[in-house]
């Protein structure tokens, strides 16, 4: 895909009139507000979207700034496209189809119920000690794989537990502090989330520096996120002995291989979870040819092999998929990509500028408060490029806490709105699966105060701890 884009950008016109990028600001501003008020216009996401990427299309094609024209293959072969299909990252898309699809065929072998009982046990029934378990496993599956596949594994695995423990009513605590915590250890290394690898590629960070100076935050904000989460949904530890031996006596209760049909499917849905997750870790190299392909392909891959097991009947996983999630980024995706035209992340580039000449401390801090709050609008992706951009041009070294102000930001950022990253979003999702209704502002009002004090902890490591770690 990054060819086709190097290959768009160069049809592309290189200046953009002032009164076009407000124009595209406006309807940016428009879609976040459309959004906020999804219950009041009666809208699904997606369609909000929808109609602000036709919108912008639209805007876009009678303005001149869209770049129409024929794509340059690397084999000198060229083709048409459709303007919009390289704005698309269509290894976001990918991974959530794949994983999705992935995970729904898995789950008929029983290996999640057996996990999450599993868990549930050790757990002793406790609520507040099943919540630091998940949690834990979102970081790590985060860092490891991806946000977006962490969600959605970690996600069924809570509501499975929870629906075990009579408990679901604590679910939505559960999935909004996983919801959170994916961000969080989307920063654990450099190849955690992309705005990490463009930033700390540009910057020459290595992937030992990375994680050295990383984990420190991500263990605190860790800790501070789940203690924080238990006390704002109540998810309390059992307090009583009678409690306690009540929970025990119905955790015993519980068979692990209730769930399973057949133990020879089950095994190899366990063998073909851990290739999963050893092949999307690795997929974010590009030395070998699957890592080439991406992780959207591996996770469409392990799709493919275990929907083999139900070949005469994939219908009914292929119905079960959430489309208007998959359309809500593919809408998003091609309105991001024509406000990037329009040059509405550059604008905010320039407007973060100025923040970068106030010196380390107060630019370093007003520049991860500033990124954090854009990122939760737009797409960090192109905003970390951007913002790089600009950093490399300043000549600033690469040892510079400004580097980090980025990162931290870009990727915190999704805290703060439901459509800030994909796995916040897919989180929300989840939550409407289980008939747990939460709208744009009710997501807002809920992570509001996670993600202040996210970004709160992020410019205080930043600005006095971070320059003190080796690397």
């Amino acid at each position: 895909m990054n060819f086709i884009l190097l290959a768009a950008s160069d049809h592309g016109i290189s200046t953009v009139a002032p009164s076009i990028t407000y124009l595209f600001t406006g309807l940016l501003v428009a879609m976040v507000l459309c959004l906020a008020l999804e219950e009041k216009i009666h809208a699904k996401k997606s369609i909000i979207v929808g109609v602000t990427a036709v919108i912008a299309l639209l805007l876009g094609a009678f303005t001149g700034i869209l770049p129409f024209g024929e794509v340059q293959l690397p084999n000198n072969h060229k083709i048409n496209l459709p303007v919009f299909i390289p704005g698309i990252e269509w290894g976001v898309v990918t991974i959530i189809l794949g994983s999705s699809l992935f995970v729904d065929v898995t789950s008929k072998s029983g290996l999640f119920t057996y996990i999450a009982i599993k868990f549930t046990k050790m757990s002793k029934g406790d609520p507040r000690r099943l919540l630091w378990f998940y949690g834990i496993m979102t970081v790590v599956f985060s860092a490891v794989l991806n946000n977006v596949t962490a969600m959605i594994i970690v996600g069924s695995l809570s509501a499975v537990s929870l629906g075990k423990l009579k408990q679901r009513d604590k679910l939505l605590g559960f999935l909004l502090v996983e919801g959170l915590l994916t961000n969080i250890g989307g920063l654990l290394t450099l190849i955690s989330s992309v705005p990490n690898i463009i930033v700390g590629t540009t910057a020459n960070i290595g992937f030992v520096t990375f994680f050295i100076k990383a984990a420190p935050y991500v263990i605190v904000a860790t800790a501070a996120t789940i203690l924080m989460g238990a006390k704002s949904f109540k998810i309390d530890s059992l307090q009583t002995d009678e409690e306690r031996a009540v929970a025990l006596g119905q955790v015993s209760s519980f068979d692990e291989r209730d769930g399973i049909e057949s133990m020879g499917f089950f095994w190899f849905g366990v063998a073909m979870l851990l290739l999963f997750i050893c092949f999307i870790a690795s997929a974010s190299f590009n030395g070998w040819p699957i890592g080439k392909l991406g992780m959207g392909f591996v996770a469409m891959m392990f799709a493919v092999i275990m929907l083999c097991k139900f070949k005469s009947s994939v219908g009914k996983f292929y119905s079960g998929i959430d489309w208007d999630l998959l359309f809500f980024f593919v809408y998003l995706f091609v309105a991001i990509y024509a406000m990037e035209q329009a040059k509405v992340l550059e604008l905010i580039g320039k407007g973060i500028a100025p923040i970068i000449g106030m010196g380390a401390n107060i630019g370093g801090g007003l520049l991860l408060i500033s990124s954090a709050f854009a990122s939760s609008v737009t797409d960090n992706i192109p905003l970390a490029a951007v913002l790089s951009n600009i950093l490399k041009a300043m000549n600033i070294p690469g040892d510079s806490g400004m580097w980090w102000s980025v990162i931290f930001g870009a990727n915190l950022g999704g805290n703060l709105t439901p459509i800030g990253s994909a796995s916040t979003l897919v989180a929300v999702t989840i939550m409407h699966k289980y008939d747990l209704k939460i709208s744009f502002m009710g997501f807002v009002k809920k992570a509001f105060p996670f993600a202040i004090l996210h970004i709160f902890l992020a410019t205080l490591y930043v600005l006095f701890i971070l320059k003190y770690l080796p690397g």
